[in-house]
């Protein structure tokens, strides 16, 4: 499992996070691929785009994980 930091954010958006974790080659590859329900945010399918993302929660997408850590 990846690690996220947040470097003194309170959080960051769910597509943003995709895209930044090199998972989607765009943000809207990212958002297209949240809308079709193929992210999930700790086991539970996330469709919001713009989704909190907080401190220890675990993201996935295409067999791959992050866990966002502050």
């Amino acid at each position: 499992m990846e690690i996220f930091k947040l470097e003194g954010h309170p959080h960051v958006a769910l597509c943003d996070l995709l895209k930044l974790q090199g998972w989607t080659d765009s943000g809207a590859m990212a958002k297209s691929v949240i809308d079709a329900g193929l992210v999930t945010v700790d086991g539970v399918v996330e469709t919001r785009k713009r989704c909190k993302i907080l401190a220890d929660q675990v993201i996935s997408y295409d067999g791959q994980q992050v866990k966002v850590e502050a």
